[in-house]
């Protein structure tokens, strides 16, 4: 039985999707700065949310925006990076943050000492003060901002400085300015080890030039040491930032404010007493696990400012913003129909798979999700790390049909059909007239039977014709049930299969069919399949094939052949060998995408199978040549010119076969019946077995009642089986105004509706329609 995700593999699962990895610029920046989401506000004018996203990372935003030495640029994606610095200093020109909460919460009772008033010590002070520490900031200069106070004034005045740091004492924290500290007190100065009895936590967020006077950085006796990562010192309670490592060169200011904010966490563990070593992983800089393409390749220099000294203008913040790429993944979203239709991507969808399989109780919200999926893998082949939704889809079918929870809607009509396919109406296994065993078998798959089955016809003539001893198997590989996640139907047909196989000698297996070819190599791999395809590339074209002329083709390959290129490479050598251009589609072979049949997303899902479909066909004016009878057929009935393969072999005029709808799904189950009554009477000189009783029911079918059959999926024999069943039973009723005779039967988990009236021999059918229910009792006529 299929088990459920467990929480280690929904982890790894969502661990493998890097969607929600930051992009490099955000991960370079040692306080995580968004730059996409700040350049997506500056871009749409919204100075406002820009400033806002700009405040979640770092607390002063006037000054960085003025000196940030922006470690983000050499990773940004751009052809020439994004002038992030001069974002920034927009925002904080521009940009206004709502009005502050009147409302204070009481303050913590922990007294936490800062000293030094620069970057680092000023975040520290920021954020503790933030978490309502009583913070008191010890600055031995006369103003605030450290080694800030030496730029040039045209670069960062000191108003903009004093601006900025006015908001720590609307938070509280008491600045102490002219207040050195030192190991020992001198004139004018605090002593470090008083400052240790007085307070909880020391931070010491001097410069390198005061650093020396403290000892740190050295594991000489006598000597204080410093932790690199927690910024702990071997003193209880005194931190140190990375000047006094020598880790900060003289300008690297957002890396000193990244200190601040790391200390501070220390801080905060320390005085709350866990550990100040877990998680820690990705704080300051680090390499983010976002993989992306290069950027843009045409050119677009940087928008400089028309009046330097002043920044921006909020039109050229504007125009430097647009130049974002917005760095994301969604490589998988972006190439499939499925997962851009329900509006996430696989991480999201792997939890919500998972909700749905463990709930208890409560509505299975994701049932549909699971079921739409075509399970072609396309996701896995454009996904950097191989995340594969359509095994996480097929595992979870399983999982619920196990679980009793598999609506029968999602699958049942291809079930139904499938279990056709496999009914005496057309299974056959035979050795070539003549022969007492089979050296190669010609298994041409259920829906090329059902949709051309004169190819089958002339290829099995054709195979016969180039070897000897070539058997025929009729029937369904059990791919339905596979994808359907039915294990047990599945193993029942693979069973049947290898049985059948066995029985004629385990030949060489010959597949028209890739669905077919993909089913008996990932279950089968005991039996030795040839593709059809590089067969007639080994043995050359049937006698008679048009050649066409030069005519443009684009190929389009089933997605089962995604990863078998000798196939693929046959297909094109024969169509250029039949004299037509071939035209590649901007998806194709490894990365082809699905047509919709597979997986049952078109019973699973109509609307997102049409979608899938228009958006293949769009993707050239051309006729489309592909080799999957299915995907031919779904694309001619959205009026696509599309050809099978076998219609360039075989068929004289291929330009009007261009034309041709698939059949509908009563033909199809018709088309197979009659192919393997003409089989054996023709090759084998045999007659087909009585049929059933249902189906000696005559009926006269309108187009526009045909027509809605199929938009319903009723079937012909359904209505054939509910009319014998009436006429048998007399379990019918006759309506009092139109005097036309209403039954219904169950034959299956569905119940089918009949309005019909009889016309000689024969049935008038009016209306059909199906659900799923029981019916307490009949109404006789």
């Amino acid at each position: 039985m299929p088990t459920l995700l467990d929480q280690k593999e929904l982890h790894d699962l969502e661990a493998q999707c890097i969607q929600e990895c930051p992009p490099p610029c955000t991960a370079a920046c040692p306080l995580h700065v968004d730059v996409r989401g700040l350049s997506a506000a500056v871009g749409q004018g919204d100075f406002d949310t820009g400033l806002q996203i700009l405040k979640k990372s770092l607390p002063f935003p006037g000054i960085v925006g003025r000196i940030c030495d922006q470690p983000c640029r050499p990773v940004c994606r751009r052809d020439e990076a994004i002038a992030i610095a001069a974002l920034e200093r927009a925002c904080a020109d521009y940009g206004q943050m709502p009005p502050e909460s009147t409302l204070k919460a009481a303050p913590r009772k922990q007294r936490i000492a800062i000293v030094g008033g620069g970057l680092s010590g000023l975040t520290a002070a920021f954020d503790l003060a933030r978490k309502r520490y009583t913070v008191v900031l010890f600055e031995a200069r006369g103003s605030l901002g450290g080694s800030l106070g030496s730029l040039p004034e045209d670069r960062l005045p000191q108003a903009v400085i004093d601006a900025e740091t006015a908001v720590l004492a609307r938070m509280g924290v008491e600045v102490r300015l002219n207040a050195g500290v030192s190991v020992t007190a001198g004139l004018g100065s605090h002593s470090l080890w008083q400052l240790q009895r007085e307070f909880q936590a020391v931070y010491l967020a001097v410069g390198a030039q005061s650093a020396a006077r403290f000892s740190f950085g050295s594991n000489h006796h006598g000597r204080i040491t410093v932790d690199p990562v927690t910024y702990a010192t071997d003193q209880a309670g005194i931190f140190a930032g990375g000047h006094m490592l020598g880790q900060i060169g003289p300008e690297a200011y957002v890396a000193a404010m990244s200190d601040g904010r790391r200390a501070a966490l220390s801080i905060e563990r320390y005085i709350q007493r866990v550990s100040l070593t877990a998680a820690r992983a990705n704080e300051g800089p680090y390499e983010s696990c976002l993989n992306i393409p290069d950027g843009e390749s045409i050119a677009t220099p940087v928008t400089l400012a028309a009046d330097e000294a002043n920044g921006y203008t909020p039109e050229e913040a504007g125009r430097e913003a647009g130049r974002c790429l917005q760095c994301e993944c969604l490589e998988c979203v972006q190439v499939c129909e499925y997962l851009k239709r329900f509006g996430s991507y696989p991480k999201k969808y792997a939890r919500q798979v998972y909700n749905n399989l463990t709930i208890v109780m409560g509505t299975r919200s994701a049932n549909k999700l699971i079921n739409s999926c075509s399970l072609c893998g396309l996701c896995a082949e454009v996904c950097p790390t191989n995340l594969d939704m359509g095994a996480v889809c097929k595992q979870a079918r399983q999982v619920m049909v196990a679980q009793g929870h598999m609506p029968p809607s999602a699958h049942d009509f291809a079930l139904r059909d499938m279990q056709f396919s496999n009914s005496n109406r057309f299974t056959l296994a035979r050795h070539q007239p003549g022969a007492q065993t089979s050296d190669y078998l010609f298994f041409p798959g259920c829906q090329l039977s059902a949709s051309a089955p004169e190819h089958v016809e002339q290829v099995y003539a054709y195979l016969r014709d180039k070897l000897d001893n070539v058997g025929l198997l009729l029937r369904c590989c059990g791919a339905p049930a596979d994808w359907a996640g039915r294990s047990d139907l599945f193993q029942e047909s693979l069973s049947a299969l290898s049985g059948q196989i066995a029985a004629l000698g385990n030949p060489h297996l010959i597949l028209a069919c890739s669905s077919c070819y993909q089913i008996f190599k990932q279950n089968l791999p005991h039996v030795d399949i040839i593709s059809l395809w590089e067969l007639y590339d080994r043995y050359g074209l049937p006698e008679g094939a048009v050649q066409g002329g030069g005519r443009v083709v684009a190929i389009h390959d089933p997605c089962t052949t995604r990863y078998e290129k000798p196939m693929q490479d046959s297909v094109r050598r024969l169509v250029e060998r039949l004299g037509y251009q071939i035209e590649e589609l901007p998806l194709s072979r490894e990365k082809t995408t699905c047509c919709s049949y597979g997986g049952v997303m078109w019973l699973a899902n109509p609307d997102l199978a049409q979608a899938v479909i228009e958006q293949r066909i769009a993707a050239n004016d051309a006729d489309y040549l592909t080799y999957c009878a299915m995907c031919r057929d779904f694309f001619s009935a959205h009026g696509k010119r599309s050809l099978h393969l076998l219609d360039l072999l075989f068929e004289s005029d291929a330009e009007g076969r261009a034309l041709r709808r698939g059949p509908g799904y009563s033909q199809r189950h018709e088309n197979r019946a009659r192919l393997k009554q003409r089989l054996l009477k023709q090759v084998w000189d045999e007659n087909m077995a009585e049929k059933e009783q249902y189906e000696n029911i005559h009926l006269i079918i309108s187009e526009d009642v045909r027509q809605r059959l199929e938009d319903r999926l009723i079937l012909v024999e359904d209505l054939q089986q509910v009319i014998e069943y009436a006429e048998r039973t007399g379990r019918k009723f006759r309506q009092p105004k139109t005097g036309r005779i209403l039954a219904h039967h169950r034959p299956t988990r569905v119940t089918y509706w009949v309005e019909y009236e009889p016309s000689g021999e024969a049935f008038v059918i009016h209306n059909a329609y199906s659900h799923r229910m029981e019916i307490g009792e009949d109404v006789k006529s």
